[in-house]
């Protein structure tokens, strides 16, 4: 059975699509771009924007009964890869030692001009 997952803690979809599906034990993020769920507002700074991100995913997984350890896979996709760097340390401070395999891309552009926007695939254990 697939079961839709929803949150207030991340923000709502900004298009025809949900935060998330989980099938069995696998859970399916749609891209989480940077936007404040309180406020609706986005960050300025790549930095901050990974992290807000990053936030956005993990109340989703929290919300399907998950943790970021239980996270497999992400896609990064950021609109300048000049930002990989500064990407590269808030995900590396937000993940520790459990980083899961990742692909990075640079795309032309993102909704709402973000700079960054994640998505993930988390396994229950």
């Amino acid at each position: 059975m697939v079961e839709t997952i929803n949150t207030n803690n991340a923000p709502a979809a900004v298009g025809p699509y949900v935060q998330a599906k989980k099938f069995g034990n696998m859970l399916y993020t749609s891209g989480q771009l940077p936007l404040n769920p309180e406020t609706g507002k986005m960050p300025e700074d790549v930095a901050e924007q990974t992290k807000q991100s990053l936030a956005n995913v993990e109340a989703i997984v929290n919300e399907a009964g998950l943790t970021k350890a239980d996270i497999v896979k992400a896609t990064v996709f950021v609109k300048d890869l000049n930002d990989f760097g500064t990407v590269n340390e808030v995900y590396a401070a937000f993940f520790g030692e459990n980083c899961p395999a990742r692909s990075c891309v640079e795309v032309a552009r993102l909704p709402l001009d973000a700079k960054v926007e994640i998505e993930v695939i988390a396994v229950a254990q």
